[in-house]
Order: structure tokens, then C-alpha cells, then sequence
């Protein structure tokens, strides 16, 4: 039995969403800069390095798409969509942040490592490269049980300079990089074998593939605190930037409440990586709540 039901593609649908998630943090953004002026002095600034490091916990959902390549010997190269993924299953094994400063200008440096996996996830599309060749969509009925994971590490390095600061509130701009190495796997169980465009074309009703993709890519943003008085703020990070991906950008707020020696934040995180039809990650973002506390020193 083969499989060529047609079905549309929901990768328009998929990045209008992801367009108004950017258009709402980018709104956020802006407000909490008009609002910002009328409280930002700057101070002199002092020639002490200060210190910064912030152990937490981030607990991301999954969506997007993966494109495999086809493997040398292979039937064909499927196209799984993760749909959105509530976690079932994530090891944490290192999210630290840390940040250094001396007057205006400061670095920040930030790990993390994830390792999550979910059954909820559909082969939706297979490649054929070799003969005639082509993209042959499948059914989303048809999967039977598909699973996919995704392991890797995320780094970030950026210089940050400060350009407006008052009692409680702050803007600052930033440049840097951000790498992300990454191994997506997919174990698919489909009702049947998928015929290609070619005659004796066949992918597996079963069986399993694994990817790895290394991304560097320059980002440049803005970052800062909005103040609420004396003991609580509202943290606001957003980059955007482009390299080994087509785009990426990450946005991050939240509320944080601050003591003597540091602060206990509350947040939510979301990052977004498109390779477009060049590589692994198609419009793939984590997206969730994140638990912190930042040590000063």
C-alpha cells in the first residue's frame, strides 16, 4: 500500500504566527523605550568592574519544521513537523548566564543545554532526490507513531554599552554572536510505504534518521530594566541577527524582584531559528517560562 494523499502546507500559516509573535514583542519593546526617557539620569559612570551570575531554568516548547537531507542509499529525505510540543521530557544539564561591567561598556555570556523529546510530531512531506526527483506530501492520518528529539547547545557572546540609565531603569545596546550546534532525530511508523515521482521509488513505512546542523550567527539588539520602584522591574531583551541561518531572533521579559545582593527573575523566553529550505531548522522555535536567580559581586 502507498501513501500520496495530498494535503496543504501549513508553513504559511506557521510563519504569519511566528510574524505576529515579532510584531508583539517588538511593540513591547518600543513602549517600555517611550515609557523609559522621562525616569533615565545617567550617572558618572564608575571605573569598578562589577560582576553578574544568574544559574536557571528554562522550560521550552517546540515547533516548526525539520527538512532532512537524504543520506546516501536513502528512499528519500522526509519533512517532520513538530507541531507544538508540550515537553515530556527535558534534562537540564547547564543554563547560566553571566555578565560583566565597567562604566558604560559591559560583556555578557550566555549556556545553555537542552534535551528534549515528544511523540508529537508528523512526517509531512518526503524528497526525492534521485530521477525525476520531487516533494511528495503525506497525509497527517497516515503516521501511525512518529517521535522526534532534539539534543544541542546554545551560546551567546555579546559586548553591551549603555546608553541611558537612571535610579531604577536602564537601555542598553548590544552586538555578538550566538552559536547553536543541534542534533534532531525522527523515528517514524507510517500506515504504508510512500511512493515517489519515479518508477520503484519507495520511503519506508518505518524507520528512523538523525541530523545535526552548527550555526553561527551575528545578532545586534537591545536590553534593559524598567523600573517599578525600588524592589521590582521589568527585564527586556530582544536581538535579531543572521549567518550559518537565514534569520534567528530572540525576545525575553518578564518580572524580577530585587534584594541587596541580587535579584530572583521571573520570565519568558522565545527563540526562533529559519535555514528556510537550506538546512535542518524551517522556522523551528523554543518558547517557554524560565525561573532565575542573578548574584551581584
Amino acid at each position: 500500500m502507498s501513501i500520496n494523499t495530498i494535503i496543504p502546507d501549513v508553513s504559511l500559516k506557521r510563519k504569519s504566527e511566528t510574524t505576529a509573535v515579532g510584531v508583539y514583542a517588538l511593540a513591547l519593546l518600543a513602549l517600555l523605550m517611550i515609557a523609559l526617557p522621562a525616569r533615565a539620569e545617567i550617572p558618572a559612570p564608575t571605573d569598578k568592574w562589577t560582576f553578574s551570575l544568574k544559574p536557571y531554568i528554562w522550560v521550552p516548547g517546540v515547533s516548526g519544521t525539520l527538512k532532512y537531507e537524504i543520506p546516501p542509499g536513502s528512499g528519500g529525505g522526509p519533512t517532520v513537523d513538530l507541531g507544538h510540543w508540550v515537553v515530556e521530557n527535558l534534562s537540564l544539564a547547564l543554563m547560566l548566564s553571566a555578565e560583566a561591567h565597567k562604566g558604560d561598556w559591559g560583556i555578557m555570556t550566555d549556556i545553555v543545554y537542552l534535551d528534549v523529546n515528544s511523540q508529537n510530531s508528523s512526517v509531512k512531506s518526503v524528497d526525492f532526490a534521485f530521477g525525476p526527483g520531487g516533494r511528495v506530501p503525506v497525509a497527517v492520518g497516515a503516521n501511525v507513531d512518529t517521535k522526534s528529539g532534539l539534543r544541542g547547545e546554545l551560546w551567546e557572546l555579546a559586548g553591551e554599552y549603555t546608553i541611558a540609565r537612571g535610579d531604577y531603569s536602564s537601555i542598553d545596546v548590544l552586538g555578538g554572536f550566538r552559536y547553536l550546534t543541534i542534533n534532531a532525530s525522527t523515528d517514524w511508523n507510517l500506515s504504508g510505504n510512500v511512493a515517489g515521482p519515479g518508477p520503484g521509488q519507495a520511503f519506508a513505512r518505518s524507520g528512523g534518521i538523525s541530523q545535526g546542523a552548527d550555526l553561527w550567527d551575528g545578532i545586534v539588539g537591545v536590553r534593559g530594566l524598567l523600573g517599578l520602584g525600588k524592589s521590582w522591574a521589568i527585564p527586556y531583551y530582544l536581538d535579531v541577527g543572521a549567518g550559518s541561518s537565514s534569520s534567528t531572533w530572540q525576545a525575553f521579559s518578564g518580572i524580577e524582584y530585587l534584594f541587596h545582593w541580587g535579584e530572583v527573575q521571573l520570565s519568558y523566553r522565545y527563540l526562533y531559528y529559519n535555514m528556510q529550505g537550506h538546512g535542518l531548522l524551517s522556522g523551528v522555535s523554543f518558547s517557554g517560562p524560565g525561573l532565575g536567580v542573578n548574584f551581584h559581586f
